[in-house]
């Protein structure tokens, strides 16, 4: 039940599964106590490798280093696009949807947010079923 719950929730499941957990052992406090071990190493990590780079930032190690975290990270996306697009795209008028989306964003400069609303306004009226279909079990 708990995992279903976190599942729901926006933000990362394990977080989610913390704060929950936390809080059936020990009430408010123990959802508390969670939060806190869970985001405080990660929040004293990114505190301390900030200050290295606050004093170290113009090194050319520094920066050859995290020339290649970005390639990591672009590469770490690239993969999670491509595993929920395996799930999620089912037709090929989403890949329409997409390429609005990024015309919008990327040519157009039109906000993130106002975008997203947008197009994900118009592909639920394209998938939501016609009178007299019936609706689609999604796998």
């Amino acid at each position: 039940m708990e995992l279903s719950i976190s599942q729901s929730l926006p933000g990362l499941n394990a977080t989610n599964m913390a704060v929950i957990v936390g809080e059936k052992l020990r009430g408010v406090m123990g959802a508390i106590a969670a939060i806190i071990g869970i985001c405080l190493p990660g929040g004293v990590l990114m505190f301390a490798v900030g200050m290295y780079y606050h004093q170290h930032g113009d090194h050319a190690f520094v920066t050859a280093a995290l020339k290649g975290v970005s390639a990591a990270a672009v590469g770490l996306i690239l993969f999670t696009v491509v595993s929920l697009s395996k799930k999620s795209l089912s037709h090929n008028i989403d890949f329409v949807f997409i390429v609005m989306t990024v015309i919008a964003v990327n040519r157009l400069h039109l906000g993130v947010p106002r975008t997203l609303i947008a197009v994900g306004i118009l592909a639920i009226l394209f998938h939501h079923p016609r009178k007299g279909q019936k609706a689609s079990a999604i796998p």
